[in-house]
Order: structure tokens, then C-alpha cells, then sequence
């Protein structure tokens, strides 16, 4: 399986796009991290990719886990975090009970 790797001097805009591009051309998005700062842009860039696809009609989540990894020879804890893709359906008007406001599901 093929990851995306963030560290914790990658910009979260530049990761955002490509999380955005490959949701986009249906590519899986798996994403890894080593470190807290590396976390931090992964998750940053999650939340700016998922603006950015939204207005589309396609919305994110993620899960994350641990996996021990190998650098450099040295055992690491990473963390993975696994991207996954819903389609926003507009919800008809006359399914629910609102006061005009037309209310995504998915």
C-alpha cells in the first residue's frame, strides 16, 4: 500500500491538494506521520482537503492507527491515517420536516 508521507515541515495547503486531487481521480488516500508536528500538518491538511471538496459534493473522514515502522534501521512508532470518501446526496425537501433549509446526508 502506497502512503502518503507528511512531516512536520509539510505544508498543509500543498498535502491538502494532493489528498484533494487523489479523492478526485478515485485514488485511495492513505496517509503517514512520524511525529507529533507530522500529525499535526496531516490532520491540518484532512480538514483543508475536506473544504476544498465539499463544495464538489464529496465530503471525508479518516481513522487513524499505529504502525511500527523501520527507519534508518530504527523501530517507529507512525501513525496511519486512512482516508475515506462520501458522496453528498441532497436530501429531497418533502423527506424531511424542516423550515425550508435543504439539509445533506450521507
Amino acid at each position: 500500500m502506497e502512503y502518503l508521507k507528511v512531516s512536520s515541515k509539510s505544508s498543509p495547503a500543498s498535502v491538502a491538494g494532493a489528498i484533494a486531487g487523489m479523492v478526485k481521480d478515485g485514488v485511495p488516500v492513505n496517509i503517514q506521520s512520524v511525529g507529533a508536528g507530522a500529525v499535526n500538518q496531516a490532520i491540518k491538511a484532512v480538514a483543508i482537503a475536506r473544504g476544498f471538496l465539499i463544495p464538489t459534493g464529496v465530503d471525508i473522514s479518516c481513522a487513524p492507527t499505529f504502525a511500527d515502522i523501520n527507519i534508518n534501521g530504527e523501530s517507529r512508532t507512525a501513525i496511519r491515517i486512512a482516508v475515506y470518501v462520501h458522496r453528498l446526496v441532497p436530501q429531497s425537501s418533502h423527506d424531511s420536516e424542516s423550515d425550508g433549509v435543504q439539509e445533506l446526508m450521507y
